[in-house]
């Protein structure tokens, strides 16, 4: 597993003033959310005067559905974080170990659990630790790379190519 130098952004735990960032932040979420719904609503309309669209719609979503589930990362490469949203309660949330923040893994909002308030951006975070420790096998180092051939093996090796380049000449002529 390789080292990541985790960022933080704020305490979630400790009082925390909003800024002008933060309330831009949660106005983008809340437009996007907004056209977003908007898209779902013309999409269901579409559905709902053609069968075969719809049909496909829901094969479409049963791959993906299928192919998230076969995706399964182990224990140890999920890193948890401690994060403060917009409406001001604090959540955990997860993503793979290698993001260094919850932002760069593409959750810039969430839904609150508390109050459900939907996309609610996240303000301030901090992250907790992996959900499970690595395996004891996987904390074995790596093998040491082989030795470099010495010059006997070398020669030896030329000699057995040679004769097996004489040996196909000979069956291709032949």
């Amino acid at each position: 597993m390789r080292e990541v130098e985790y960022r933080s952004i704020g305490v979630p735990l400790e009082e925390y003033e909003l800024t002008r960032g933060d309330h831009r932040r949660q106005k983008r979420s809340e437009e996007i959310s907004e056209s977003v719904r908007l898209q779902v609503e013309e999409d269901i309309l579409k559905c709902r005067t053609d069968p075969a669209r719809a049909e496909r719609g829901r094969q479409a979503f049963e791959n993906v559905a299928k192919l998230m589930q076969s995706f399964k990362k182990a224990d140890h490469e999920i890193m948890r974080w401690r994060v403060r949203l917009y409406c001001g309660h604090i959540i955990e949330m997860e993503a793979h170990y290698t993001y260094t923040d919850p932002l760069s893994a593409g959750s810039y909002g969430r839904r609150c659990s508390e109050c459900g308030g939907d996309r609610q951006a996240i303000v301030a975070f901090e992250p907790i630790g992996l959900r499970g420790s690595l395996p004891k096998a996987a904390e074995r180092l790596p093998p040491p790379p082989p030795k470099n051939p010495t010059r006997p093996d070398l020669e030896q090796r030329v000699k057995s190519l040679g004769k097996e380049n004489e040996r196909l000449r000979t069956k291709l002529s032949g």
